[in-house]
Formats: structure tokens, sequence, C-alpha cells
């Protein structure tokens, strides 16, 4: 259910949603929302296809049939959500500095109040760069620190001093944890690294300021348009 360039994911196949998990070789897709990201917590509730003016967030959420929302990144954790049916969704973006602040657990609240109950939820971490490539020091790992105290030891290898290498993912789904998600209810698409793989990946790290982006997307299922085309089916057949 992607569309071509991009990875998709059983998880949410299975809800009926689509959703992509974007490559270099990926195109956006037209009628996409994407906010200006500015590597914090705050989260966009999107209620037309085309919002008013630009507006900064670095996940989004919507429950508008047919609307697609996204992110983009060079490293950072993408992660695409959605509730049972398919009618609410969110495309959340993970660095470690909105990590810190919440970002993840805030998209998640965004997506219930949108109407789904947290039992149905389900979320997936797709491709980032990984702790093989990703040595971070004190200050990241202190500001880190502050909000997953004893959990983060879990997604650490010590490296030189005041050093640490971290698995960006592995947060990511600690946070989902702790949002209250059970391990059925989300998964990580391949845990390949972006850095590693430059024929399929974009990646900061790697190339710098010159990197591309990654772009990935979800689309709240439109039953409305569904439903009338089934009407307008069942009319002419009878």
């Amino acid at each position: 259910m992607a569309e071509e360039g991009f990875l998709s994911h059983a998880l949410l196949s299975s809800v009926g949603v689509e959703h992509g998990f974007g490559t270099r070789n990926a195109t956006e897709p037209e009628g996409i929302v994407r906010p200006r990201q500015v590597h914090g917590a705050l989260v966009a509730i999107v209620k037309s296809v085309v919002p008013p003016e630009p507006f900064e967030a670095d996940a989004l959420a919507t429950r508008n049939p047919g609307t697609g929302v996204g992110v983009i990144t060079a490293d950072c954790v993408p992660v695409l959500a959605v509730t049972a049916g398919g009618a609410s969704v969110a495309a959340i973006h993970a660095g470690w500095r909105g990590l810190a602040e919440g970002v993840v657990e805030a998209g998640i609240v965004a997506l219930e109040q949108l109407g789904g109950r947290k039992k149905e939820v389900r979320a997936v971490i797709g491709p980032c760069i990984g702790a093989c490539c990703y040595e971070v020091d004190e200050p990241v790992l202190m500001a880190l620190r502050r909000r997953f105290g004893d959990a983060l030891d879990h997604v650490l290898t010590p490296s030189r001093p005041g050093h640490a290498r971290l698995d960006l993912g592995q947060l990511v789904g600690t946070a989902l944890r702790r949002s209250g998600l059970g391990d059925d209810q989300w998964g990580r698409l391949d845990g390949a690294c972006t850095r590693c793989d430059p024929k399929r990946f974009h990646s900061y790290r790697r190339d710098g300021p010159r990197a591309g982006r990654l772009v990935h997307y979800i689309v709240a299922r439109d039953f409305e348009s569904k439903l009338r085309v089934s009407k307008k089916r069942a009319a002419q057949q009878g």
C-alpha cells in the first residue's frame, strides 16, 4: 500500500491505510501535509488538506478523511501511527531533542484525542541511524536521562570517555511502551541504518549539509468516499 520508492509495514497495511517510509528513490506523493520541523515536541492537528498557512511542528495527526500527513528525516526516527480502522493517523519526527521533550508520547496522545482507544493504536518505527554510527556526548545523554532515567542505559553502548553510542530506534520503542502500547501494537521496519546504507537512504551524518531528505507519510482512510462509490455501483447495477 505504498507508492513506488517507499517501504511499507504489515502492521499498518493490516489496518488498510496508505502509508510509506521513504527511500532516496521516493517521490513525495501529492497533497501530503508537512510542517516545518523544529526538533521539538509540538503536535499539530490537521483539519484540512491545505493548511491556511505554514506551521511548525514535529508531529502531525488527523482524522480528516483522505488527508495524508508526513515528516522528513535524514537520520532521525520517523514514526507512523494509526488507530483501529484507520480513521485517525499520525506522523512523528523524533530526533534526540524531540525524544528528550516527549514528542513520541505527545503524538500518541493526540492520536487518542482524535477518537482512538490506546489499545487500538498501531505504530511503526521507520529507517533511522543505527547505534553503530550514532555517537553522542554528555549533554545529549543528560537531556535524555531527565526523561528516560535508568531506561536509557538499555539503549547505550559506552564508547570513549563522556560519549556513548545511542540506539535511537530502540529508544523510540521505549517511548512507545511508556505511552501505553503493548509490544504487539508497534513494530520496526527492518532496523537498517541510514548512514550504513547509501544505496537506499539519505544520511546527514554521512553526507553533511548536502544530504537529501527522506519523506514518510500516512493517509487517513476515506470511508465516506468509499461509501459513495459503493452506493454508485449499487445504483448502476440496479
